[in-house]
């Protein structure tokens, strides 16, 4: 298993960013600047897209495990990677993700805690509604954890 850099092409993994963001414009405010990486254990299982959102904070925009593979750590594994690898640059490790009884508690089991709430944010900023765990998602939800 390795977790590589991608710096270009990131698009080539539209359809895995697609499984965490649904939406391609959306996915765009972010892509060019976020930093990319995936884990390929025998071809992509996961990947991952962070960004400096300024002030010490590291933020999580992206994070998606091919459907097959969720659930045997590989995005418990991106995580880990992407706390040791930033450490000492940032302070903060950020993620903003909708309110979902499957997410939420994944975040949790990783050393996160709530931060704060964005509301409306998917109503506001998609074009349809999105469900996630049979939900439709309004708030974004923001977790932290120091590095």
């Amino acid at each position: 298993m390795s977790i590589i850099e991608v710096t270009e092409n990131k698009k080539a993994h539209l359809g895995l960013l697609l499984l965490a963001d649904e939406q391609e414009d959306m996915i765009d405010r972010y892509l060019d600047r976020g930093r990319m990486f995936v884990l390929d254990d025998h071809g992509v299982k996961c990947e991952c897209v962070v960004t400096d959102e300024g002030d010490g904070v590291l933020e999580i925009k992206n994070l998606a495990t091919v459907p097959e593979y969720q659930g045997k750590g590989y995005a418990r594994a991106m995580i880990d990677f992407i706390l040791r690898t930033f450490r000492g640059r940032y302070a903060i490790l950020q993620v903003g993700t909708g309110d979902c009884p499957s997410t939420v508690p994944f975040y949790e089991k990783c050393g996160f805690v709530r931060s704060h709430i964005v509301p409306n944010f998917f109503t506001d900023h998609y074009d349809h509604p999105i469900y996630e765990c049979g939900i439709q998602l309004v708030d974004m939800i923001y977790l932290r954890q120091p590095f």
